[in-house]
């Protein structure tokens, strides 16, 4: 007998998560997992009449409604092509394929394209909050036609996280919508992270804070408008001892960062659309940095300058510095999602997006409220720090900002994402910058031609050899 009202494909970590949590909601779910040694543990803990054991993709089929939901919970990339591809058989016109892993978008297009002929619908759905937001509530981004949404509305909103906004679940938009803001949520994460390490570099060794002291004052940012999932747990990392110890845990760690590739994503994406992504390529280079750990062993061993004071540099200068580039982040990473949803007709509501980031989700912060006021009161706002809130405090942020950037400089700590967000301010600022003299060395050498100002729509072409010095 049909009674499962979904199924979960792949119970490991964030999959099983995710199908306690709809069976928590009320939901009969039904399971499957290609490992039977998986399956049994699963049920061994949790399994009652509303988890239905499925070993096979028929019976998997066979135990759901009509018609079905499968949401595939497996690792992106060959995985998900090779489950649809034995699951397919079993499926009829008119079911819905969820793909809940962090697939890349072309991929989630490509799938969505191969199914729509035989009438299968399918949804790319980004899912952020780890496996305590799966469990308990995550932040959920689905993508494709409206009307596969507006089935798996009932299914999706009960179990989201929930803020005072509502549930943290909305269609973001066409085809590959879903899985491209996703994409974009981690490349933020990405340059919060890498923004937040590089100011607790600052506060320990510029200013010599004491573990204490520092998460005494990442909880007094966490009180205020830097209030973040991120932030909050920073203050308790930063003075957690190590076992058996007095010491900071945080200092016996190996200074390598991992990464997924989700933030490589965002950067490709961007330098494709031609979007400059300055703070969210900085901690992707970073993290690229920490990973030769030998190298840069070596290069501290060739280049031993020692680290200096940072002068005139204060605890509130760090919080502006800091404020300012996370606004230059959340910046770049919506004026991706703004001309990926022009580009390819996603219609995309990026104050949606921002509300349903308010919790559940990683980079869940308070300061998405503005954010979705901000987006609510202009949908076409071209930069989000454009909007006369952000840009007064943008204002007022910006000489802590240089000052902290020109400190941790002259004294050689590495600020590369609070420095390229700078970067990015500033270029973006001037309405007339560098690219003049980029474009007559271009014509020089290449004859690639300019415009000129007084005729922007007419190429032309000078022997510049041939001119006469001033």
């Amino acid at each position: 007998m049909s009674t499962a009202d979904l199924a979960i494909v792949g119970l490991g970590v964030m999959g099983a998560s995710l199908a306690r949590n709809f069976h928590s909601r009320g939901f009969t779910v039904a399971t499957y997992n290609r490992r039977d040694e998986v399956a049994d543990a699963f049920h061994t803990l949790h399994g009652d009449e509303r988890f239905i054991d499925c070993r096979d993709y028929a019976s998997l089929a066979a135990a759901l409604h009509r018609p079905r939901t499968v949401v595939l919970m497996v690792t992106a990339g060959r995985a998900v092509d090779a489950v649809i591809e034995e699951l397919r058989p079993h499926l009829q016109a008119d079911d819905i394929i969820v793909d809940g892993g962090n697939s890349y978008w072309p991929d989630t297009e490509r799938r969505h394209d191969a199914l729509a002929p035989g009438g299968l619908r399918f949804v790319g759905m980004g899912v952020s909050g780890g496996e305590e937001g799966a469990l308990r509530g995550p932040s959920m981004m689905p993508g494709g036609d409206r009307a596969s949404w507006e089935r798996l509305r009932p299914l999706l909103e009960p179990a989201a996280a929930v803020s005072d906004s509502g549930a943290c679940v909305t269609w973001c938009g066409h085809r590959g919508a879903g899985h491209a803001v996703k994409m974009v949520h981690n490349g933020i994460e990405y340059g919060d992270m890498q923004l937040i390490a590089e100011t607790w570099s600052l506060l320990r060794d510029g200013l010599g804070l004491s573990p204490v002291r520092m998460r005494e004052v990442f909880e007094g940012w966490n009180a205020g408008r830097l209030q973040s999932y991120l932030v909050e747990i920073t203050a308790a990392i930063v003075a957690a001892a190590e076992p058996g110890a007095k010491t900071p845990l945080v200092d016996a760690i190996l200074d390598v960062a991992g990464q997924k590739g989700t933030g490589r994503w965002t950067v490709i994406d961007a330098v494709q659309a031609g979007v400059p992504l300055s703070t969210i390529s900085a901690a992707v280079d970073a993290r690229v940095l920490s990973a030769r750990l030998g190298d840069r062993q070596t290069a501290s061993a060739v280049f031993p300058e020692p680290l200096g004071p940072l002068p005139g540099v204060t605890v509130p200068d760090l919080e502006a510095a800091l404020y300012a580039a996370k606004l230059m982040s959340y910046t770049q990473g919506f004026d991706l999602l703004r001309i990926a949803s022009i580009e390819r007709a996603y219609e995309t509501d990026l104050a949606e997006v921002a509300r349903i980031w308010k919790a559940g989700c990683i980079i869940r912060a308070s300061f998405l409220d503005r954010v979705h006021a901000a987006y609510r009161a202009d949908p076409l706002l071209p930069l989000l720090c454009l909007d006369p809130s952000f840009a007064r405090e943008l204002r007022e942020a910006v000489p802590a900002w240089r000052r902290v950037v020109a400190a941790a400089t002259t004294a050689g700590y590495p600020v590369p994402a609070l420095s390229a967000s700078l970067g990015w301010f500033d270029t973006m600022r001037r309405g007339r910058g560098t690219a003049a003299l980029i474009q007559a060395q271009r014509d020089f050498f290449g004859a690639h031609t300019y415009r000129r100002v007084a005729t922007p729509d007419e190429p032309v072409h000078t022997e510049w050899a041939a001119l006469s010095q001033l």
